[in-house]
């Protein structure tokens, strides 16, 4: 997909959530989403697809700040 986010075409949902923290990426996932697979893991931003109420979402760890965020929604808004 992109340099940073090592996603196929079609991994990544419509809908993204961007939770700054990598790590609340993968618990909103596990936790949340229903047939949830890993989509990311370069430099440990994860990423997840998966089900909430029978739709489809994905959740993208961003990183601090809004230089962090501006480079992954870019990428996920233009890939």
């Amino acid at each position: 997909m992109s340099i940073h986010i090592g996603a196929a075409v079609g991994e990544v949902a419509e809908t993204v959530l961007l939770p700054g923290d990598p790590l609340r990426a993968k618990f909103i996932a596990e936790r949340y989403l229903e047939e949830v697979f890993c989509y990311n893991q370069v430099r440990g931003m994860y990423g997840y697809t998966g089900k909430y109420n029978g739709k489809r979402v994905s959740v993208q760890g961003s990183g601090m700040g809004m230089p962090s965020l501006s480079i992954y929604a870019h990428e996920l808004i233009t890939c």
